[in-house]
């Protein structure tokens, strides 16, 4: 019998696998995740954007979430149909499935770029770009040239996790990591030497996207497990049909999560300018750049939550395939362990250094409010970090099972009536303060209904896995 494509993934240990899958995909979204966050970095240490600039990209930050959430359900779904694929010995559907994603990659970037340039006003607008003119101003400027960069940035973001699926997470990890190093490398040079403002920021940005995306375009020409043919890449309809539903849960959770920062964003201009302080014209930018600035922080615990996840999925994915569910199980144990243990250490950094966290994102620049508000904001807004990993940790396992159901309702309940829901009626009670209230309390009864669904998952694999030595029994 010939043997299956990345076997090692049903007899390594799991501590192992984990390590080797994880890690490296935790670097990978913290590298993504740097893109945007080092950009707000010289932006706000720079003198002539300030928090002028820091608001402007906070406004942008969500419509780059846009790209990264189509990017996601194509490369995670991909990802996921894959590995199951390969542990149940069928090679044709992952490759065929590969070359259809990458043509669905490409087609998506070209028509998000088209529709972003065409309605770039409108778009900014409606994330409260227009909170004063200079805002504005940057906001149109680092908008266009990070357009530019989108379909570079969607298909480096895709091919991911599909890299990783094959078998190679450092790779996938390393071609991360250049692009966000060129980022780093030209931000300075481009802000400070040669002070291109916002459209140095940008470029800098691009310029690494490209990078990241070039080398998977190399990766696709040298897969292991799977080897790509011409025939691959076609848009296979019933494949998608399979793979997409399985990204679903990523592609809401990350769309979603633009729709929780535009109303948090209304609702933090709508009463920032009844504010007995931000409602003076200096001050009127602040709580957008401070609530842009803390959203970055969470961006990168985030990112390690769901990274330990999504490097499961492929180990997961193949345990299921190949009817190894008390793997799959004991898997599920040591990542929320992991999950808990991800949002403890960040919980206590907000909380105990706070003005250290604000300093980064240059607030020596700025007035006494700016700080006062950023310390109450982190932490007030980020103070059920612990639900918040646990909670997406079991999002994306319920994903790995392939129940894109049950994990896209429950994420969708937390993102959109929650999320959405509580950011704007909580600010009708409380004000700005509301705004700032809506993260926890929506954490914490999202993490009530994850309670039920990490029991019931415990269970049915505890059921198919006496089904299964059952079945072994008789035979």
């Amino acid at each position: 019998m010939e043997q299956k494509a990345n076997s090692f993934l049903e007899t390594e240990p799991l501590g192992r696998l984990m390590a080797k899958y994880a890690v490296p995909c935790v670097i990978s979204l913290l590298v993504a995740a740097l893109y945007n966050i080092v950009d707000q970095i010289f932006i706000a240490n720079a003198d002539y954007l300030g928090s002028y600039g820091n608001a402007a990209n906070t406004v942008v930050f969500p419509l780059t979430v846009v790209a990264l959430s189509i990017a996601v359900m194509i490369g995670d779904g991909c990802c996921a149909f894959v590995s199951i694929s390969l542990g149940a010995g069928d090679r044709d559907a992952a490759h065929k499935s590969i070359g259809s994603a990458v043509l669905l990659c490409v087609a998506s970037g070209l028509v998000l770029t088209a529709l972003y340039l065409a309605l770039q006003e409108p778009i900014l607008t409606l994330f409260d770009g227009r909170v004063n003119e200079e805002t504005f101003h940057h906001a149109k400027e680092y908008f266009f040239w990070i357009t530019l960069g989108i379909p570079f940035y969607l298909f480096g973001q895709a091919l991911n996790p599909i890299i990783r699926s094959d078998g190679s997470p450092k790779f996938a990890m390393a071609s991360t990591l250049a692009g966000a190093l060129v980022n780093i490398i030209l931000d300075p040079i481009f802000i400070f030497v040669f002070r291109w403002g916002m459209m140095g920021a940008a470029a800098a940005t691009v310029l690494g996207q490209i990078l990241t995306a070039a080398l998977a375009i190399w990766y696709l020409c040298h897969m292991k497990a799977v080897r790509l043919e011409r025939g691959s890449f076609r848009l296979h309809g019933r494949l998608a049909k399979k793979y997409l539903p399985l990204g679903i849960c990523s592609f809401l959770s990350q769309i979603s999560l633009v729709m929780a920062m535009a109303a948090i964003q209304n609702m933090t201009l709508k009463y920032s300018a009844i504010d007995p302080i931000f409602g003076q014209a200096q001050y009127t930018q602040i709580p957008m750049a401070v609530l842009g600035i803390v959203m970055k922080f969470f961006q990168i615990v985030i990112s390690i939550s769901v990274g330990l996840a999504a490097g499961c999925i492929p180990v997961v994915g193949y345990n299921i395939g190949a009817g190894r569910r008390d793997r799959a199980k004991s898997l599920f144990t040591r990542l929320l362990a992991a999950e808990a243990i991800v949002g403890a250490a960040a919980l206590l950094i907000v909380e105990l250094f706070p003005h250290q966290l604000i300093g980064i994102f240059g607030a020596s620049n700025e007035s006494v409010y700016y700080t006062q508000y950023a310390v109450k904001c982190f932490r007030v807004y980020l103070c059920m970090m612990v639900l918040a990993t646990v909670n997406k940790g079991t999002f994306i396992y319920l994903q790995s099972l392939g129940r894109a159901f049950a994990s896209t309702a429950i994420s969708m309940v937390r993102e959109v009536l929650f999320g959405v829901g509580f950011a704007l009626l909580l600010p009708l009670r409380f004000g700005l303060d509301g705004v700032l209230y809506s993260m926890p309390v929506s954490d914490l009864l999202t993490f009530v209904i994850c309670v039920i669904v990490i029991r019931y998952t415990y269970k049915t694999l505890d059921c198919g896995e006496k089904e299964e030595k059952g079945v072994q029994f008789k035979h």
